[in-house]
């Protein structure tokens, strides 16, 4: 793809020079009024010839291939009154994941969304309200920053977020594994590979969330607008297809160090097909199986274990398991029935360079059976579709990287990852793919 470093500077300079500006004004001690913040983010990834005696309409292209992303947001953010904040996040996108986001399961990039274009084009990706209620317990500072008004609340609170937002805001965090402009690129690995949370093609929904903070615990609960139609920019906003979810924290001390243990529930009600339906009207008809003939009205339920752990000042560790309802298509998110994943995440003070992190992890993920045999009969699902799969295989992946901070706006990331069977195919691969992320944010 063509870079436009036109349109990367204008917006670059546009979005530092408005945050500096508001920055610099806003210089009391007490609760933030106004904030307004910006990030530009740019990811390069590459990929050599890799083994495919075939391919189909969403696989990987086995030869020599690179891809660019570029977005660059700002996050505007107002107190209305006490507890009450509104945010907003135009953002500017360009380019396109590897193959035009086809071909692997656990896809490379986080900053690679399903719909890419050539030319810089406006989102407006978030706009959303935030109400926090003290609800006792000992007061706490709230540390300014994107989407984030400094001040102060008690320790025991409740916070309902509504209006346009990435569900993965609220449910699924990670403190090692969560940030694609920060940490680890990989999607399965970023996020739990089989939740598939609601969302359009860009990764945002509308809906509303309550997270109940106490000292040691927290529950969350949401309802989120799924697609009018699986996979496309499109939203049912009148919550006639939807996302229920609900996450239980539990904040602990293992020989003195923090960690967390999350589980997380939901189901995704809409108009979503059975893959069996699909491979039966197939042999009947003498076709390919085709989801959007035998779509109806279903429910589709996962679960997803997400656990953090604290080493040493300098060192933690992460791991996440989920599952889903692998009779069904997948509706937004990526075809995953099964995915394990664990990794560390090391700071830099050991060799001198305290505010650069390396990382590396690994996920193993799979298909349920009447996946397999949709994709063995030349099905096409959201992100995968070799037109066959013969030689059905787990997808393993492992990724590792290192982020260096230049100064504290701005960081240089070189990342690797090494795919095994991509697209659960035998027959095609292994993958390396080598990627370059520049990311500002002040």
């Amino acid at each position: 793809m063509r870079f436009d470093l036109k349109h990367a500077a204008a917006t670059a300079i546009l979005c530092f020079a408005c945050s500096a500006a508001f920055a610099a004004a806003d210089t009391g001690t007490g609760p933030e009024d106004w904030a307004l913040h910006a990030q530009l983010t740019h990811v390069w990834q590459y990929h050599p010839p890799f083994r495919s005696p075939y391919r189909g309409r969403n696989s990987l292209d086995p030869g020599s291939r690179g891809n660019e992303t570029f977005d660059a947001t700002l996050y505007a953010g107002l107190r209305l009154f006490d507890g009450l904040e509104l945010w907003v996040n135009p953002e500017i996108d360009q380019g396109f994941g590897l193959s035009g986001t086809f071909g692997v399961a656990g896809f490379p990039s986080g900053e690679a969304y399903k719909i890419g274009k050539v030319e810089p084009y406006f989102r407006l990706q978030r706009l959303f309200f935030r109400q926090a209620f003290d609800l006792g317990g000992d007061m706490e500072t709230v540390q300014p920053g994107a989407n984030q008004l400094g001040g102060t609340r008690t320790a025991n609170n409740l916070v309902v977020t509504f209006g346009k937002i990435s569900v993965t805001d609220i449910f699924d965090n990670n403190s090692y594994a969560h940030d694609p402009r920060s940490d680890f690129f990989n999607w399965s690995i970023i996020d739990a590979g089989a939740y598939d949370y609601a969302a359009d093609a860009w990764a945002y929904s509308y809906g509303i969330a309550a997270e109940w903070n106490q000292a040691f615990w927290t529950l969350r609960l949401g309802v989120f607008d799924l697609s009018k139609v699986p996979n496309t920019t499109e939203l049912k906003t009148d919550f006639g297809e939807f996302e229920l979810v609900g996450e239980a924290e539990v904040r602990h001390s293992l020989f003195g160090r923090p960690g967390k243990i999350k589980l997380l529930g939901y189901v995704n009600r809409a108009r979503m097909a059975d893959y069996s339906d699909a491979v039966r009207l197939a042999a009947m008809t003498g076709g390919t199986p085709n989801v959007d003939l035998v779509r109806r009205y279903r429910s589709r339920p996962g679960v997803a274990l997400n656990l953090e752990q604290e080493i040493a000042d300098d060192l933690g560790v992460f791991a996440r398991l989920s599952a889903d309802d692998g009779s069904k298509e997948a509706y937004e998110f990526t075809e995953i029935n099964r995915s394990v994943s664990a990794g560390l995440s090391l700071k830099g003070g050991r060799w001198g360079r305290a505010t650069d992190s390396v990382g590396i992890a690994g996920v193993v993920n799979s298909l349920s059976a009447p996946a397999r045999r949709y994709f063995a009969a030349g099905g096409l699902g959201i992100l995968i579709g070799d037109g066959k799969l013969p030689h059905y295989g787990v997808e393993a992946i492992l990724e590792t990287y290192y982020s260096a901070e230049i100064t504290n706006w701005f960081s240089m990331t070189a990342d690797y990852q090494f795919i095994s069977n991509p697209a659960y195919n035998r027959d095609r691969g292994p993958v390396s793919v080598f990627g370059i992320r520049a990311h500002f944010q002040i």
